[in-house]
């Protein structure tokens, strides 16, 4: 039987693109724990840290999309550099102001270009659009995508905690923006596999976002993320009640490991489901596996719960951004995969600041409630936009 990952890589400088975009993305979840740990280990100022890593979250939010765009009107290999040496300054900044303890409102004002950090996410998956349009091949690969962030998310919080409390504070910062620098310069060299630009659109004055269903899309994609952001906090707070702290590691890893199964298996399928009703049944799925949260009586039970939530969330991804590409126009590709993106990561941190305000309030099953509630603004969102998605989808 043919194995659908091995013919994936059968293009030429498919892997060296992949590699380098792999050692790329890791700094982006490095950066907003590695400035908590930072913060918090000399000075013990939880609130402070807290606020600086949302400025850079807000940052990376608000200049991901205006980089992405700036890549499709102007190329990969023209943009990605200099704006990671924006942020790669902004990063040895922060991290010198922390060193040497500089006024705290310098740390808020480094953060800020440390945010121009590219959405290497997009760019690879954009490179894979461009090699598979019209392949079933591309399916595939936007699968394997989904699973490459699932294994940058688990390895970058917990390689920049490592650095931070086992060598020095600074340490995860510094590593980051190594990492940034060298994934960034590795990737952007790599020209025979970068998507054209097209110049009779690379001057358009639209954005992505301004198309309707881009902001459905996104607007799903927002309520999932608020349930992973949940499923961080009431994780946490769960195992504390129960006495066992630690465990609560081992909770958020089988949402990964649930999610990152889920994802090859899907890309190994080749489904004739359209994909407005894929989006549909992965949305449905999702909210539905909210709901055993609000019944869990041990931390053995929220592993299980958070492993079958995690099997929709990776499907649900794919869909998601398969759906982007037969939307957008193929001149705004990264910047349309880039919105949704950044819809995810606008989402955890929408999900956690309310589900910790819910957990302090009425204990996990309060987080549990706002999962719940987040599924069902998802489902809702994705059923009414079925047919405007249908007609774009063809």
């Amino acid at each position: 039987m043919p194995n659908p990952y091995r013919e994936l890589f059968s293009a030429p400088g498919s892997r060296a693109f992949a590699a380098a975009g792999f050692l790329a993305r890791i700094p982006l979840p490095m950066t907003g724990i590695g400035v908590i740990t930072m913060l918090s280990q000399p000075r013990g100022e939880y609130a402070l840290a807290g606020a600086v890593a949302a400025v850079f979250t807000l940052s990376t939010a608000l200049l991901g999309p205006r980089v992405s765009r700036l890549v499709d009107r102007r190329g990969q290999g023209r943009v990605l550099v200099p704006a990671a040496a924006v942020s790669v300054v902004g990063l040895g900044l922060l991290l010198l102001c922390a060193h040497f303890d500089a006024p705290k409102w310098t740390l808020f004002v480094c953060a800020v270009p440390a945010g121009a950090m590219p959405n290497m996410a997009a760019m690879v998956r954009a490179r894979w659009s461009e090699l598979y349009r019209g392949s079933p091949r591309l399916h595939t690969a936007l699968s394997f995508e989904s699973v490459v962030d699932e294994l940058t998310f688990v390895i970058g919080p917990a390689l920049s905690v490592a650095l931070s409390t086992m060598v020095f504070p600074e340490a995860g910062l510094l590593v980051a923006a190594g990492l940034l620098t060298a994934g960034v310069l590795l990737f952007a060299v790599q020209r025979g596999t970068e998507p054209p630009v097209d110049p009779r659109v690379a001057d358009s004055g639209s954005s992505a976002i301004r198309d309707p269903r881009v902001v459905r899309l996104v607007l799903i994609i927002l309520a999932g993320g608020a349930i992973v952001g949940t499923v961080d906090v009431i994780s946490v707070a769960f195992a504390d009640q129960q006495g066992h702290p630690a465990a609560a590691g081992a909770v958020l890893s089988a949402y990964a490991v649930g999610s990152a199964v889920a994802g090859l298996a899907f890309g190994a399928l080749n489904l004739r489901i359209p994909l407005p009703r894929l989006l549909v049944l992965g949305v449905l799925g999702t909210a539905t596996t909210t709901l055993p949260l609000l019944f869990v009586s041990d931390v053995v039970g929220l592993a299980v719960v958070v492993l079958l939530a995690g099997v929709f969330f990776a499907p649900t991804m794919i869909v998601l951004m398969s759906l982007v590409e037969r939307i957008v126009p193929v001149a705004q590709l990264t910047e349309g995969m880039t919105w949704v993106i950044t819809g995810l990561s606008a989402g955890v941190a929408l999900g956690s600041a309310v589900a910790g305000q819910a957990v302090d309030a009425w204990g996990p099953r309060g987080g549990a409630v706002v999962a719940v509630v987040a599924g069902a603004v998802g489902l809702l969102i994705a059923l009414v936009s079925t047919r405007s998605l249908a007609r774009a989808a063809g």
